[in-house]
Formats: C-alpha cells, sequence, structure tokens
C-alpha cells in the first residue's frame, strides 16, 4: 500500500533454512508515525523477518532501506546506529540492577573511564517525561512490576534514539490494567512521530492499536489491509488459511469428587513461593488461576508435578498424600503441560518419538529387559502426531525443529494419551468410565505464544479432556482464557492464593486488580458486583 513519508521498506525478502524457506519473497514498507501489526501463526516467518531487520539474520535475497539509507545486512549495531528497537517478549534485564544501570549497560565505550551517571539520569528522565513513561532510575528492578519493567525495555531502547520501535507481544504478561497504559503510552509515542511494528496473537488489540495489518503465512505475505476495514475473523481467516472457530463458554456438565486438595500448603522461600494456599480441584471441572507472572504459579505447578515440596500444610492426591517425585506421578495419572516447552516440556535434541515417550519409557509399554522398544515407541509417537495434528515431519525429526505451535501438541498429546500397550494391572487414573483419561492436568500457560488456530486447538482438547472427566488446573496470564475455560476462577498475588469461586462472579476489572494486589483477592468478587 502507497503511503507518504516511508520510514522503512523491506524489498523482496527471503530466506532459507535448508529445506525450508522461512521468508519468501516479502515487501513491506513503514510509513512515520505508523502503527503496523504484524500478525501470521507460529511458523508463519514473523521472527526470522524482524530477527533479518534487527540484524541478527541476515536475508538470502533483498534489500532493507530506512529513512532512504540502506541498511547494512547482519549488523545489530548498524540497526540500533540506524534508529531500530525491539522489546522483546522475554524481557532481558538484569534484575539486580537498577533501572538507570540497566538501561546504560552496553551504552558506553568500554574504553571510557569513567560513566557519566548524572548525564544518563538526565537523559533518561527526559525521555521517560517525554513518552509518559514515568519510573524511578534507581529502583532496583527485581522489586518493579512486569509492567515496569517493561517501560524499563521500552526506555532502553527510546534512550539509544530509536525512532522505529518493534514490540514482540507486549501485553503478553500484563494485567488489563497495564495493557490500557500501554496502549496510551503507544499512543504518546506515534503522536510524536515514532513508528511501531506491532507482534501479537491478540487480534482485539491489533484492531484497537494498528492503523494497518500484513498477515504472514507460511513464509510469504498473504493480505495487507487498514485496521477499519477488516475484523477478527477475516484476520484469522488470512493467518490459518481456514475458518477458525474459538471454544466457546459452557459450564462443566458434571463436576465429581475432589481429586486434589491442598490444605494450607506453603512452600520454601525461592524465587517464587506459595503462602497457605487452599484448593480444591474436583473431576469434570476447570479451575483457572489468574494472576501476573512471577507470584508463585510456578511454585503451585511445581508443587502438583512433584519438583517441588511443600514446607508446611498438605497435599492429597485421590485420599493420599501427594507423591513427592514425578515419576511417581505419572503412573497415577498426573499429566503437566509444562510453562516453558523449550526448556522444561521437551528436549530439543532429542527426535519426536524419544519425547513422546519420555516420561513412561520405563513402564511396560516402552521397555522389556532394561531395552527400549523402538519400534512401539515409534508407533505411540505416530499415533499422537495424528491425533493432535503435529506437523513438522515424522518421529524421526528432532523436536526443536518443530513450531512453537506443533512443540505444544506434542506435549499435550503426550499428556492425554495413554498407551494401549500398558500392563493390564496398571491403574486407571480417570476411573474405570474413562480408564484413558488423566485424573489431574495441569496446565501452566499452555496457549502462551501461540497462534489463533494453535490456541483453538489447545483449548479444545482441555474442554475435552474435562468432558471426560479430569480435575484440570489451567494457569495463564490471558484473561480471556481464563474467563472462557475456567469454571471456577481464582486468583494469585505474591504467593497467596485466593478462593476459587464459580467465572461468572467475577469480572475483568476485578480481576485485574486483584492480580496487581490493589484489592484484596478475597473480596475482588465482590467489588465486580459492586
Amino acid at each position: 500500500m502507497p503511503m507518504s513519508d516511508p520510514v522503512l521498506q523491506l524489498q523482496h525478502i527471503s530466506k532459507r533454512f535448508g529445506t525450508l524457506l522461512a521468508n519468501d519473497d516479502i515487501s513491506l514498507t513503514l510509513g512515520a508515525g505508523e502503527v503496523l501489526a504484524l500478525l501470521g501463526e507460529n511458523g508463519a516467518g514473523k521472527s526470522t523477518l524482524v530477527s533479518i531487520l534487527f540484524g541478527h539474520y541476515t536475508a538470502d535475497a533483498g534489500s532493507i532501506t530506512v529513512f532512504g539509507q540502506p541498511l547494512p545486512p547482519g549488523d545489530p549495531k548498524a540497526a540500533l546506529a540506524a534508529g531500530i528497537g525491539m522489546v522483546h517478549q522475554h524481557f532481558t534485564l538484569a534484575d539486580n540492577l537498577s533501572v538507570l544501570d540497566n538501561v546504560m549497560l552496553g551504552s558506553e565505550p568500554l574504553w571510557q573511564l569513567f560513566t557519566r551517571r548524572s548525564a544518563a539520569r538526565a537523559r533518561l528522565q527526559a525521555v521517560a517525561q517525554r513518552f509518559g513513561l514515568g519510573v524511578d532510575p534507581e529502583a532496583l528492578v527485581g522489586r518493579l512490576s512486569v509492567g515496569e519493567r517493561q517501560r524499563v525495555e521500552i526506555l532502553k531502547a527510546l534512550y539509544r534514539g530509536a525512532r522505529i520501535l518493534i514490540l514482540d507481544e507486549p501485553t503478553a504478561v500484563l494485567t488489563p490494567q497495564e495493557s490500557e497504559a500501554l496502549f496510551a503510552v503507544l499512543g504518546q509515542m506515534v503522536a510524536q512521530g515514532l513508528s511501531i511494528i506491532f507482534i501479537s496473537h491478540k487480534l482485539g488489540e491489533v484492531l484497537r492499536v494498528s492503523q494497518r495489518i500484513a498477515v504472514l503465512r507460511a513464509g510469504r505475505l498473504v493480505a495487507q489491509a487498514q485496521a477499519a476495514a477488516t475484523n477478527q475473523a477475516q484476520l484469522a481467516l488470512w493467518m490459518v488459511g481456514h475458518a477458525v472457530e474459538a471454544p466457546q463458554r459452557r459450564p462443566a456438565q458434571a463436576v465429581g469428587s475432589p481429586v486434589c486438595v491442598l490444605d494450607n500448603v506453603s512452600t520454601a522461600p525461592a524465587r517464587e513461593r506459595l503462602l497457605h494456599a487452599s484448593l480444591s480441584l474436583q473431576a469434570g471441572e476447570i479451575v483457572a488461576i489468574a494472576g501476573v507472572s512471577g507470584n508463585g504459579q510456578v511454585a503451585l505447578a511445581e508443587l502438583l508435578c512433584g519438583t517441588r515440596a511443600a514446607s508446611a500444610g498438605r497435599v492429597q492426591l485421590l485420599g493420599q498424600p501427594l507423591p513427592p517425585h514425578p515419576a511417581q506421578l505419572v503412573p497415577l495419572g498426573v499429566a503437566r503441560i509444562p510453562e516453558d516447552r523449550h526448556a522444561v516440556g521437551l528436549v530439543g535434541d532429542l527426535p519426536v518419538w524419544e519425547n513422546a515417550v519420555s516420561e513412561r519409557l520405563r513402564s511396560p509399554a516402552f521397555s522389556r529387559w532394561g531395552w527400549v522398544r523402538r519400534a512401539v515407541a515409534r508407533a505411540y509417537a505416530e499415533r499422537i502426531m495424528r491425533a493432535f495434528d503435529v506437523r513438522g515431519g515424522g518421529p524421526l525429526v528432532p523436536a526443536r525443529a518443530l513450531s512453537g505451535g506443533n512443540m505444544q501438541k506434542l506435549i499435550l498429546g503426550r499428556a492425554l494419551t495413554r498407551p494401549k500397550q500398558l500392563a493390564p494391572d496398571s491403574p486407571s487414573p480417570g476411573g474405570a468410565a474413562n480408564p484413558g483419561v488423566p485424573c489431574l492436568i495441569v496446565a501452566h500457560q499452555p496457549t502462551w505464544g501461540l497462534d489463533i488456530g494453535a490456541v483453538a486447538y489447545v483449548q479444545a482438547q482441555l474442554i475435552a479432556a474435562r468432558d471426560a472427566g479430569a480435575a484440570v488446573l489451567l494457569i495463564s496470564d490471558d484473561l480471556d482464557e481464563v474467563l472462557t475455560l475456567g469454571d471456577r476462577v481464582a486468583v494469585i498475588h505474591a504467593g497467596r492464593l485466593g478462593p476459587a469461586r464459580p467465572a461468572a462472579d467475577w469480572q475483568r476489572e476485578a480481576i485485574g486488580l486483584a492480580m496487581a494486589g490493589i484489592t484484596g483477592i478475597a473480596d475482588a468478587a465482590q467489588v465486580a458486583r459492586a
């Protein structure tokens, strides 16, 4: 689409990794004071494209022009000097340093004998005031909220003179109130002439924030449109190639007896901990936990998966004390979907089939007399790949070669698929009526970073597992997901878990306040009705 005053032009960008054509002849233009949203499924080529723009990758073909000047390929320093800044989805801040130290880090030459903190502080405060990004320069980053840390990341880019800002999933871990504050800041930036590339899977936010939208699919630019001239359904169709139906909220049909009960449980002090948490997880029900990342969610998930012990209180599974080791929990029917699919969920260098059986490798289904039954294990992996639509190659492909969405589908299939070859005397965790269903599913950020098609698929599978009799604990930063899937919802803040109440009793505003610790989480539902 032609526009006046282009500040950035990508012309015929192509990039290949082996046989994978990640970017295929992509041309894009960004105007001055414009917000351009970049959409696409996981693996569509978005990350590759912005990595080429920021100098992390070198394109095989094509060129980039910034403010009328050619951008040297594969040179992050040249990208910074040209005025390109990037705020990554995962913050790159040192918690033990101050805001000022984080902003200054790497901005002064190594041969300079003395750091010029006074001048840097004045410059930082001027930038913060100009764009409405108020933050204490001397505050320790480790003590800041998630929203304040994101401000620091944006300030780092603006401090270095960024005039084009790339935001990668900027609201992924923010409360609704923090997201609103971010949108206000973006409005000020655009009004002062900054140009923004906005990458997000939240289509409502994309339509609200951007002026123009570009959609990638399978490495190609398949659509461009003015935001005012399109809608979420059309964007989803362009992204996936077919209509996507998101799961609709429907209550649990038959809630059974308690499967797992936490009674006044605390964990030892660590980066995250639980403090006097009580919760009952019942069969045939999804209990959703809302909270800003870093408030005890990791401790709760690790506790129920056997990788962290309780220092006080008690945890019971099916009326018995929860075993303290993951290897003992898997045969009892505890399935886990970990938060970090790369570092915890899968071993990237191992093939898909080994990852598929990794949690049950020593069971009679896959091991005899100390030898792995490879043919059986590969057949099991193929079964998971067919049932859960895992794409990207066969069972021999390394797991790291899969896109994020396909990695998550593999983990989901491993958690929800029970091997047919289990010994006859093995327990049936889901009960006699549902021998193939886990009794407890701990789903920690199961759709984080996934595209709309993968999100809909994962959510539908969790609902199906609930309807088949599983107790599901859903831990998510996405309030839409919490309110869509949760039969009951609880909020966690600073390690303290509020009571789980029916989802109908909550409103987004009340949950957002409770997530920020502004109101007592025990009374937040009452705030919503007041």
